[in-house]
């Protein structure tokens, strides 16, 4: 069951920014014994995996908080985000220091996909309001948000990690987080244009 809320968390974790959980996992089963990676999956915490994820990680901090700019980078987080999510939650459920479930070892496509669909739901969400905030906000609200977003998807990734249990509770929480933050960019854009009308 951990495992399950891990792997879920991490996959929202990288609907958000792919290279943060990525990264995270990498570090923690690099240097702890937190997460312990099956053969398979091993490749990610080498030095390798850890170097291009973090060049990665750089560039997506840079460009999703310039307007116009990060809805092209999350047309390219399509593709990647929902990818990273099914990998993680695939590792992370694989992994034996975080459940002793043999199903889930042995299935580990039920965590791709799982992963990949959660991920994309959480990308969807984020790709459909940028362009309205930032219109709302004249681009101001980009750099913001993507702050918002990659603390978000750092704190989310560590709740899996450490606290699973929280993972429900994190994601109720994003997820209303989210809701009220783009009625009210929703509502600011409408009394600037309406502003604008009037004047």
């Amino acid at each position: 069951m951990f495992a399950v809320l891990t792997g879920a968390g991490l996959s929202a974790a990288a609907g958000l920014n792919a290279y943060i959980p990525f990264l995270i996992v990498a570090l923690i089963a690099r240097f702890t014994d937190v997460i312990n990676l099956p053969g398979g999956w091993q490749w990610i915490e080498s030095w390798w995996a850890i170097g291009i994820c973090t060049l990665l990680l750089i560039s997506e901090v840079v460009l999703d908080k310039i307007p116009a700019v990060d809805s092209v980078n999350d047309l390219i987080g399509t593709v990647v985000r929902p990818a990273t999510g099914g990998i993680i939650s695939a590792a992370t459920q694989s992994a034996g220091a975080l459940d002793n479930s043999s199903f889930l070892r042995d299935h580990e496509w039920i965590a791709v996909v799982g992963g990949i669909v959660i991920a994309g739901v959480v990308h969807a969400g984020k790709a459909t309001a940028r362009p309205a905030i930032n219109l709302g906000t004249v681009g101001f609200g980009a750099p913001i948000v993507s702050t918002v977003e990659d603390a978000s998807s750092v704190s989310l990734s560590l709740i899996a990690i450490f606290i699973p249990v929280l993972v429900i509770v994190a994601l109720i929480v994003l997820a209303w987080g989210g809701f009220v933050f783009v009625r009210r960019m929703r509502s600011f854009a409408r009394r600037r244009r309406y502003a604008e009308n009037t004047s």
